[in-house]
């Protein structure tokens, strides 16, 4: 991502200061990121790709072939995150995969993450869009400020991305879980809709 996202900066004139300033983090912040120290978050990075006026999976591939049909093999996803990577405070931070980062103009954003299994209070995250989670393996916990869901194999949750939420595994082992983002943005004044 680092290589592809100075590139896309540097042919919108965009300075490091100016693009922070657009996604709401700090200049030596995005300089870690292009330089491949530091790893952003998914709502990081389609912030990133909008401020860029490009799909988010432009930002982790370094070719883009428009393609109509896209397979990606198990073996082929791309890592968005290390593997045995530390988030904030410390605590032990999702992994994700990415699915079909090489195809321009998606209108969904699809990636495989595995929580982490640890307790602590991650912080809830927000972002544009609408999401859909599957669980494919394992058991996990989907939590927004007033309300957890437990899910299991074969279990899938749809909702408003911009609901404040967070997932941990609960079982010994990391959950496998497809996610899909769909992060068009929202038209002014729509509201987040209540949590049935």
């Amino acid at each position: 991502m680092a290589s592809r996202l100075r590139v896309l900066r540097t042919q919108n004139r965009l300075s490091l200061e100016a693009l922070a300033a657009q996604v709401g983090v700090t200049k030596s912040y995005l300089s870690k990121v292009e330089r491949g120290i530091s790893d952003p978050s998914i709502s990081t990075a389609l912030k990133l790709a909008h401020a860029l006026g490009v799909d988010v999976g432009r930002l982790f591939s370094d070719e883009v072939e428009p393609e109509l049909v896209t397979v990606v093999r198990a073996d082929e996803r791309t890592p968005l995150t290390a593997a045995t990577e530390v988030g904030e405070e410390g605590r032990e931070a999702p992994r994700y995969e990415g699915i079909a980062t090489g195809l321009p103009g998606k209108r969904m954003a699809p990636f495989v993450m595995y929580p982490p299994t640890g307790r602590g209070p991650a912080p809830f995250k927000s972002h544009a869009g609408e999401e859909f989670l599957f669980v494919h393996a394992g058991s996990a916990e989907l939590e927004f400020p007033e309300r957890t869901v437990q899910l299991g194999p074969g279990d899938s949750v749809y909702f408003n991305a911009a609901l404040p939420h967070r997932c941990r595994s609960t079982g010994a082992e990391p959950a496998v879980v497809l996610v899909v983002i769909h992060d068009e943005p929202a038209e002014p004044g729509d509201k987040v809709p209540p949590l049935p």
